[in-house]
């Protein structure tokens, strides 16, 4: 390894400290069933593992174990978007639609286009997910979805405000960044990724496809009530947004380049990423980093969260340190917090209660249709109650931007004649009721927070 520059010391919490954080988020908070922290620093790399593969199973994690990284698969997108600029492959300001079969109508608004540029900081205007996801099964959300899907959303899409007007978070831009970086280089994005970041950094475990060296070490996800749960698929034309698996090794040497200490080819693209600052809420915007300047030490990072795994890769420039933690499980807590304190001691770990065990127990069918109806549970948030036979549902309908997306319908488990839970998520609904017997309002708890929900007419 290689130190090219006098960095400001800035020493990492030791191996102790690390271990009894990842003992307790497991052991006592009940938020993962196991851990690995990868930690980068100017005099070498440290893996800290804890907990197991899977419940039940006795074999335990180390830095090769692989994990679903979610949404830090939009930091190797991005990242793809300075190479090809930096090869002159592709611009930022280039329209997405440039690269677009002509029949594809890319929304506009007052005359400005959606560039590469507003993908890749989530000011596009585009919404959170396609409004026209074809899947009714929370646990395979985007099954069935096809690039010609993408292509017909796109086409009927209204902008509610002008591109690179304001900030909102999209897993579709991204998504489509990545359909387009891997249209203009003539392959599909796992090759793209694969030719371009994974085996020129030497990169092995960094793929969507599963090897079977990958499948052998691949950890098990859980869901919120530590519950095994199938490894999730994200379909080609959405990739970019969340498709990728990695290890801790291979992250940190993903950061051991951001960080010089590792002689690549993408170091230009890599010092281009932070060149570029949008607003992001409280935060600063990249080409795929958020930038978290508390306390004057300034951090690039992002996390991932999938069914079943969470993750999180985060850098500081100056004191030449990063970061990786993975769950195996996608509970409440995350790790973002772990990942934000090692690098900044003064940003807390969170400390979660461990959820609740529920049991089902059995309650007049005929009950059911009491709750039945739709329910307004913030100002951007309605959550509709549906019975099919014996079973209830609950589906959420968000506003983003204005318009009405549907998001993942989950079954509700009796409890009590008025309590239910969910088994997909740590979320429970309690239903009061009227004079005759009829819901007036509810109760979602998740997370341990309370949210009052009238019952709409």
């Amino acid at each position: 390894m290689m130190n090219p520059k006098n960095f400001q010391p800035l020493p990492v919490p030791g191996a102790g400290e690390i271990r009894e954080i990842l003992a307790k988020r497991i052991d006592q908070q009940k938020q993962a069933v196991g851990m690995v922290v990868g930690v980068v620093e100017p005099d070498g790399r440290r893996v800290v593992a804890c907990g197991n593969l899977a419940n039940g199973d006795p074999r335990t994690l180390d830095g090769d174990t692989v994990f679903e990284i979610g949404s830090v698969s939009k930091v190797f997108t991005s990242l793809l978007l300075a190479d090809m600029v930096n090869r002159k492959e592709v611009a930022l300001d280039d329209p997405a639609a440039k690269y677009l079969p002509e029949n594809v109508r890319m929304p506009e608004r007052n005359g400005s286009s959606i560039t590469l540029l507003h993908l890749s900081t989530h000011s596009s205007g585009l919404p959170p997910l396609p409004g026209n996801l074809k899947s009714k099964d929370p646990r395979h959300l985007y099954d069935g979805y096809s690039v010609d899907d993408l292509y017909r959303f796109l086409s009927s899409y209204t902008l509610p405000r002008d591109p690179g007007s304001a900030f909102e978070y999209s897993n579709l831009g991204a998504g489509l960044l990545g359909h387009i970086l891997a249209r203009r280089a003539g392959t599909n994005y796992e090759g793209l990724i694969r030719s371009r970041i994974a085996q020129p950094l030497g990169m092995p475990d960094t793929a969507i496809t599963l090897s079977p060296s990958m499948s052998r070490r691949m950890a098990t996800g859980h869901n919120a009530m530590l519950a095994p749960v199938a490894n999730s698929y994200l379909p080609e034309p959405l990739a970019g947004a969340g498709a990728l698996r990695s290890s801790a090794n291979d992250l940190l040497t993903f950061l051991e380049a951001f960080l010089g200490y590792r002689e690549s080819p993408l170091a230009p693209a890599m010092k281009a990423m932070l060149a570029v600052r949008r607003p992001a809420g409280p935060w600063k915007i990249g080409l795929g980093w958020l930038i978290d300047s508390r306390e004057g030490r300034e951090i690039a990072g992002h996390g991932g969260r999938t069914g079943g795994f969470c993750a999180t890769v985060g850098y500081n420039p100056e004191a030449g340190a990063g970061v990786v933690v993975l769950s195996n499980a996608s509970t409440p807590a995350g790790v973002v917090d772990i990942g934000l304190h090692l690098l900044n001691p003064k940003v807390p770990v969170a400390n979660p209660e461990p959820p609740k065990q529920h049991t089902e127990v059995p309650i007049d069918p005929e009950l059911l249709d009491r709750y039945t109806g739709r329910y307004q549970v913030t100002p951007n948030l309605i959550l509709e109650i549906t019975r099919d036979g014996d079973r209830l549902f609950a589906k959420g309908f968000a506003q983003a931007a204005g318009q009405p997306i549907a998001l993942p319908q989950f079954e509700l488990f009796a409890e009590g004649e008025k309590n239910f839970f969910a088994r997909v998520a740590d979320q429970q609904i309690a239903f009061e009721t009227g004079p005759e017997g009829r819901a007036t309002s509810l109760i979602l708890r998740r997370a341990g927070r309370d949210l009052p929900a009238a019952r709409l007419p």
